[in-house]
């Protein structure tokens, strides 16, 4: 397709859909966590984390409160990423 000028340019809105575990691990490296450090100050298991950070297996209510208070967000950041991107942006 050709264009005649660069006003018949519209510039694309930034837009990346984030899973669960990829807001998990991109806050966890934020603060410069390891997963044993998450896994201690959430009480979550190492294994679990390593799990929801690679898509393996899904995040529960319980789950997502624990790790939620060990970043001082709200839980609803990391079960629904995608209707929460700016809050993620706000918190890392």
């Amino acid at each position: 397709m050709k264009y005649s000028s660069k006003d018949e340019f519209v510039p694309a809105e930034p837009h990346a859909e984030l899973s669960t575990g990829e807001v998990i691990r991109m806050l966890r490296e934020l603060k410069g966590w390891t997963q044993n450090e998450l896994a201690e100050r959430s009480g979550a298991t190492i294994t679990n984390l390593s799990l929801l950070e690679n898509g393996k297996i899904e995040i529960g209510k319980k789950l997502a409160i624990q790790i939620a208070r060990a970043f001082d967000i709200s839980p609803a950041i990391i079960m629904f990423p995608e209707y929460e991107a700016r809050e993620i942006m706000n918190a890392a």
